[in-house]
This record gives structure tokens, sequence and C-alpha cells, in this order.
């Protein structure tokens, strides 16, 4: 059973149990979401509220979706999100069905000034989308992707993942840039960036994003597109979860064929220098049809570390052939897998059977024309631990990402033609602070070799560090939080503070 559909039967098993009995009255059904009690919250500047009774039972009165409060079903695993190490516990959670709901969320923790995250595929690495004692606002129930195959466009609700748009558009012989996972979130992923095996290619997600449309935190509804809102058009392409809540994206699609060439070349660790050496030079000069990843890992236990190069080719066969040739000069691999297959196969490649199994703590950092250096700092500083996977891996940039200039959209980082990363990760339940601080101590010494890092994958950074990563970007995008989030009520994220 996928992610979604776990999701789905765990949260309203007891509404279908009360739907499916047909003599149950209305005066019982509103007991499965029933109000019993105050309830304590806190504000987005972490002071103790008390929500009373009536004002939370008209919230749940006035949405066609779900308030979920602690102790309900389906409490538990609405609060989750995949990094199992963030065990938070939101005062109230919300689950919209619609653009009504979102404006009525929205207006409700505005009113109430409430902490407020906001949950589309939960893959914050440092758990922005959730909070203790606030609000969160859980997307899971707003997925749905329609396209136009003539107009070549997709439109996706604000909740959708990303194995949904994948699904739809090739069904067309037609994509859009669309992450490496498929069970992440449209929206985390396009807002602040939305790296992929198509991002050489065609642009990352967000400079493939034609116009949204968004609930900004005076609970408004906008359209956002180059002609109409075009300050809050450009903000929100790179600006992250800053100024509101984008129901609905649309996307450019363009022509692929369905079938590209995919998979790994496996090398023993041992060779890690080597293989280093090779890809930082190779990815980043290789066509822009090639996309190529480089993984360094040691799993937890006895089994034996490896270094792969994971590949997506999407043009011809034949140029594949040509442009993978050079990889030849590494020898014959520990293992092939590379072969024909089917593009949307391959973007669940990366998939979690278990997406909540574990904890992790991440780093990154963007890389320009990574010279010998940072591979001796790599291969120096990399331990592996029995009780843990670690991890260093690369993602190619450069080509059409870079081909865009760095105050077109709110994301400035056109000039990496790498990101960085490293992770570890031990089973959920276990202690992880002495995995945590091994990254820590690590980073410090690959991080001189970075240029500002990626605001989607990283976990601690100060206010201060945020606001340098937006770079000259810093001053615009803080004059559109101004004109429409003042109050800053969506802080959870990278976060541009209002001037006042």
């Amino acid at each position: 059973m996928n992610l979604d559909r776990r999701r789905f039967f765990t949260h309203s098993a007891a509404l279908a149990a009360a739907l499916a009995a047909p003599r149950l009255s209305f005066a019982a059904l509103q007991t499965l979401t029933g109000v019993d009690d105050d309830v304590r919250a806190v504000t987005g500047d972490r002071r103790d509220i008390v929500l009373d009774r009536a004002s939370v039972s008209e919230l749940a009165d006035a949405l066609r979706g779900y308030l979920i409060l602690p102790g309900s079903a389906g409490y538990d695993e609405a609060r989750q999100v995949l990094n199992a190490s963030i065990d938070k516990y939101p005062a109230l959670i919300v689950q919209p069905t619609g653009v009504a709901d979102v404006r009525t969320a929205v207006d409700f923790a505005r009113e109430h000034s409430l902490l407020t995250a906001v949950k589309c595929g939960g893959h914050s690495w440092s758990g922005k989308s959730s909070c203790n004692g606030g609000l969160q606002i859980d997307l899971s129930r707003l997925r749905h992707v329609r396209v136009d195959p003539q107009a070549r466009r997709a439109w996706a609700a604000g909740g959708s993942l990303l194995g949904e748009l994948d699904h739809e558009a090739m069904a067309h012989g037609l994509v859009t840039t669309a992450g490496t996972v498929s069970h992440t979130g449209i929206g985390g992923l396009t807002l602040g960036g939305g790296f992929g095996r198509l991002a050489r290619r065609f642009g990352l997600a967000l400079d493939n994003v034609r116009a949204v449309d968004i609930v900004t935190a005076d609970g408004q509804l906008r359209h956002a597109s180059a002609d109409e809102n075009p300050d809050l058009y450009w903000g929100v392409r790179g600006g992250g979860g800053n100024f509101g809540i984008v129901t609905s994206f649309e996307f450019e699609l363009h022509p692929m064929q369905r079938t590209v060439t995919g998979g790994e070349y496996i090398y023993p660790l041992a060779r890690a220098r080597e293989v280093l050496d090779f890809y930082l030079e190779f990815g980043a000069s290789s066509p822009d049809n090639l996309y190529t990843d480089l993984i360094m890992m040691k799993p937890p236990g006895d089994a034996p570390g490896i270094v792969m190069l994971h590949v997506c080719h999407s043009g011809s066969a034949a140029e594949a052939e040509k442009d993978l040739a050079p990889v030849e000069r590494l020898g014959a691999p520990l293992q092939s897998t590379i072969r024909a297959v089917d593009y949307v196969a391959l973007q669940r490649a990366f998939d979690y059977s278990d997406p909540r199994g574990s904890g992790t703590y991440l780093k990154s950092g963007f890389v320009q024309d990574p010279d010998r250096a940072v591979v001796d700092a790599i291969v120096d500083g990399f331990e592996p631990d029995p009780a843990r996977m670690t991890m260093l891996f690369f993602q190619v940039a450069g080509g059409a990402i870079a081909r865009v200039p760095a105050d077109a959209t709110a994301f400035p980082h056109r000039y990496a033609t790498h990101t960085m990363f490293t992770t570890s990760d031990w089973p959920a339940g276990a202690d992880g602070s002495k995995h945590m601080a091994y990254t820590r101590a690590y980073w410090k010494t690959l991080e001189p070799y970075t240029q500002g890092y990626y605001t989607n994958e990283t976990a601690d950074e100060g206010q201060q560090a945020i606001n340098r990563n937006y770079q000259g970007n810093f001053a615009r995008l803080q004059q559109v939080k101004d004109r429409y989030d003042p109050t800053n009520l969506f802080r959870l994220n990278a976060n541009v503070p209002p001037s006042a």
C-alpha cells in the first residue's frame, strides 16, 4: 500500500466506519470531530495561549476537511514527517480539501497569532513542516494533477506529490523537472528550487512555474504570474513558503520520450578518490541531456561501502552510449545497472520503502568548479559507523540552470556546478546525538569549499546565514515579505523576516 493510501485510510478509518453505518445519526458523526475542551497552543513568538472551545469548534464546523486534535484518530500519523528524529506535537492539525479550507485555516492562524507550519510531503529535513504547540496545515488531502497536452501545461494542487505530476504528464509524452524521489511534495521542492534528473535540460522546477494560486497571510487567494502580482511570482520562485500557501501550480511541460538510459555504475569504497576525481570533471562538463549523481556510502553493520555514479540520460540511446563512453576510463565497475528504463520508474528508484523509518541529519552546500582539495577532504574525513548509514553525495547542476540570471527568480545560486550533501541515518527511536555530532564535524571540513546552501536541504542554519544565503536577492525578498506577510505568520521556513 502506498504512502497516500496508508495516510488516507489511517486518517479516515473512524469516519469511514461511521459512514458505512446507514442508521448512524448526524449527532453521532459530529462526535468524531468534536471539540471537548479548550486547546492550549503557542503563538509565533512562542507565547502560551488558550484557544477556547467555542472558537475551535467554529473552526471545525467551517471546514469541509478535517480538524485533528491531540488524542484524536489520525493525529500521530498526520504530525509525522519524513525525518523520524523530528517528533513534534501541534496543538491543532487542519487537513484542507480545497482552497476555502486553506483560507479558513490561515484566517484562524492569523487571528490567534498561532505558530503555523505547512506540510506537503513532509520532507523538510529540519522538521519545519511540523511544530510544537502551533497549527499544522497538512495538505495531504489537497492532491490532484491535470494536464493539457495541447497547451503543454500541468496544474498541480498544492499538496500533490512529484510522482503524481510525473505519472500524469508522461502519459502524454510530456515532462517537467520534478525532483528525484516521487513521494516528495511539489510545494516544498518547487518553492525552494527544485533540482531533478531533468534540471540540466529543462531548468529547475521553479524555472518551469508559469503561475501559482496562493493564499497569503491576509487569507486572500491571489494569482501570481509574470502579468499579475509579478513581485509575488518572483518571490515564490526561490523564496520558499515565506509568502503564503500555494494551492495550485501551473507548470510548463516539455516533450520527451518515455524511455531513458539510467541506472548505476557501482565501485568499491576503496576507489572513492579516483571516482570522485573523475566525477567532478565529468558531470558538469557533460551535455544537458546527461544527469549524474555521485553517492559514497557505507551502510550500517558489516555491509561493504560503495561509491556509485547514478545516471539519467534523456536523449537517444545512441547519444547516451556516446556521452557515457568516458566512464570506461574508470575500468570495470563491481556492477553496472545502466539500461533502457521507463523514466517514471527511474523517478521512483530512490523512494523509501518505509519513508518514516529512520532519523536523519543532513548538511548541504553549493560547489562551483571543485578541485582536488575537496576530494581529499571528503575521503579523509569519511568515517563510517556500524550503527548508522554514512553518506556523502553530489547532485550535478549547471546546464539550463546556469543560463538563468541570478536575479530572474528569488533563487540566486545559478553559479553552482554541483550541490554537495552529507548525511547520517540511524534507526528510528535510537539516539542520534553522536551521529549528528559526527556530521557537523565532518561538514566543518567540507564547508570551506562551498558557497551558499540549498534551503530545501538544511537543518540548523541561523538567521544571519539564511539572510546571506539569499545573496543579492534578499532585499527584494524582504520587500515582498513586507507586502504579503508583514507579521511573519509564515516563519517556519528559510525565513525572510519582515523589515519592521
